[in-house]
C-alpha cells in the first residue's frame, strides 16, 4: 500500500490509495493527519490566494 492519503469529499472521510476516484477526493497528502486537515488547508490557501489577487488588482 502506497504512503499517500486522499480526503474524500464524497464521504468526507480519509482514504488510502484505494478509495473513491480522484475527482472525489483532495490529495495526495504525505500523511494521514494532513489528510484530516484537507478541508482546513483547501480553505487557508484559497484565502491566501483571494488577497493576492485582490492586491494584483489593485495595482
Amino acid at each position: 500500500m502506497s504512503d499517500q492519503w486522499w480526503f474524500c469529499l464524497k464521504h468526507m472521510r480519509v482514504e488510502g490509495e484505494k478509495g473513491c476516484p480522484n475527482k472525489d477526493r483532495l490529495g495526495p497528502y504525505e500523511s494521514k493527519e494532513a489528510a484530516e486537515h484537507a478541508l482546513q488547508t483547501a480553505s487557508e490557501r484559497n484565502e491566501a490566494w483571494r488577497k493576492q489577487d485582490k492586491e494584483w488588482d489593485d495595482d
